[in-house]
Order: C-alpha cells, then structure tokens, then sequence
C-alpha cells in the first residue's frame, strides 16, 4: 500500500497503516505526522520525510525505514522491531526501550537511550553513526548504546553528563578520548576484541544499511562505559 501524507491528519494516516491488510507500506511526503506505526507488528513500514513525534512508540515488531530526520521520542517504550534513520533523529530517541533495534546514520539529539531497559531474552541496541547530545544513557538499566561519532572531526562524540544516573547495560564509544565529565557511578575502559565481537553483528548491520565501510570504523578506539560496581542505583533498580 501506498500513502501520500501530505496534510492528511496523523489519525488518519495510522489508521489505514494499522487496519490495511498489507504487510508493505509506503509513505509518501511525510511531514511531521505523529505516532506512525505505533504498536506495530509483523509491517514493514518505509517513509519519504519527516515522521513527527513517537514514530515507532510500543513497537512490537514491525521494521520501519525513514529517508530523513525523524522528530522526538522516536521507539519510544518499542518492545521489538528495527527502526533505521536514513537522517538524524531528535531527542529523547529510545525511551524507556526494552527491545528491538535503531539504527541512525546520521547523529541524535539529548537524552538518547534514557531510561532503556532489559528482561531475559530481551536486550535492546541503539546504533548511532554520528554524535549526539548531552545525556546520553541518562539513568540507563539495560541495553547497548553504541556512538560512533563518524564525521565528528575527532571530537569526543557525545555532548555533557553521559550516562548519569546509569545503573545498567553499556554504552560504547567510538573515540580517542573519553568526556571529561563522566559521573562518578560510570567506570570506562577501552574496548577489547571480545567485546567489540559482541557488538560486531550490529556493526556490520549498520554497514550493510547506510553503505559504510566496517574496516574504517574498526580503524579506531572503542571505549566501554557500564555502572561502576560500587554504584548506589543497581540495589535499587535490578535484580540478579
């Protein structure tokens, strides 16, 4: 099924993307449309614009591709799925995700990651080819986020206070330095070849998408930041 979007109200058009019988949609000259795909499972969803708010939220796996920037909370709370960002994407990108995957080729903005989560099988992965904002992984509980900070000019490719409040999963940077301000409760070491390979297939995913070269991006330091063992939230947030 096809759909121009244009002015058409974003009730509308999540109503048709949800009750047609299609499992391929495509979404034509999107421009700002709120909560597409939304509690979408077993579609695959391709849209030409800009998505608004909450494309992707409660996803339950359904695949979503953008050719373009997506808006705010983008997989918010997703279950599972994938959602790739031919663009940047805005603030607040993965919240409170349990599950599934986004890939992003360009950069995200604050608070990416905030609040993501895992349970059991369920382990969910932000990929970010560019940089992003200040608050990265802000009181993150599970999952990887993983910044490449491709075309960062070799700057550090996060903004201020990553991963405050962090009590869970990791986050890995592509980087020659770690930021200057790392809170107290985080603790970061280089990346080693074990770790990288756990990473690798998501590299490699990120490759095959948006036409990257693995080799290049391997080319560098990796850098893994997780909860320093000491910290005060883990008692409080998980379980063992």
């Amino acid at each position: 099924m096809k759909v121009l979007a244009g002015d058409m109200h974003f009730q509308k058009l999540n109503n048709q993307v949800r009750l047609t019988a299609d499992t391929q949609i495509e979404i034509e000259n999107c421009i700002g449309q709120r909560y597409i795909a939304s509690g979408l499972s077993g579609k695959k969803v391709t849209v030409h614009g800009t998505p608004g708010n909450a494309l992707g939220a409660y996803l339950d796996g359904a695949d979503i591709i953008v050719y373009g920037n997506t808006q705010e909370a983008t997989g918010d709370t997703m279950n599972d799925g994938r959602i790739y960002i031919h663009g940047n994407t805005g603030d607040a990108t993965g919240y409170a995700m349990r599950g599934g995957k986004i890939f992003i080729e360009g950069s995200a903005g604050y608070r990416t990651g905030i609040h993501m989560k895992e349970y059991q099988e369920k382990a969910p992965v932000i990929v970010i080819g560019g940089c992003t904002g200040s608050f990265l992984g802000e009181y993150q509980a599970g999952g990887t986020i993983v910044v490449l900070g491709l075309d960062s000019g070799g700057k550090i490719p996060v903004g201020n206070f990553c991963g405050t409040g962090m009590h869970g999963g990791k986050i890995i940077l592509r980087t020659k330095e770690l930021p200057k301000d790392l809170p107290g409760q985080v603790a970061a070491h280089k990346a080693g070849e074990e770790e990288l390979c756990a990473i690798m297939d998501e590299l490699m995913e990120f490759c095959a998408v948006f036409d990257k070269n693995l080799k290049d991006i391997l080319d560098a330091d990796f850098y893994i930041l997780r909860p320093n063992t000491k910290n005060p939230y883990k008692q409080l947030y998980t379980t063992n």
